[in-house]
């Protein structure tokens, strides 16, 4: 497995709380206009400290894949 994390790039905020992703990201991720995002966020201490964007079809596999070994392990059967 090759994972890896990175600094991409840096962005501002304007004024009405709106940035904009670099070209370059945004084909590398494969976003595109209408593309939908789950936004998470980590809390340390009371405060936000990282802020997470997950495409919503890409989240369902992701709760579908932890969630997956639980149940098996629980003999829950999977009735697609």
């Amino acid at each position: 497995m090759n994972e890896c994390c990175g600094v991409e790039a840096i962005v501002s905020i304007d004024e009405r709380g709106q940035m904009v992703l670099p070209k370059s990201v945004r084909e590398k991720a494969g976003i595109k206009a209408g593309d939908k995002f789950a936004v998470i966020t980590w809390e340390k201490d009371r405060e936000i400290c990282c802020i997470l964007l997950i495409k919503t079809d890409k989240l369902a596999e992701l709760i579908k894949g932890l969630l997956s070994p639980l149940m098996i392990s629980l003999g829950v059967k999977n009735e697609e």
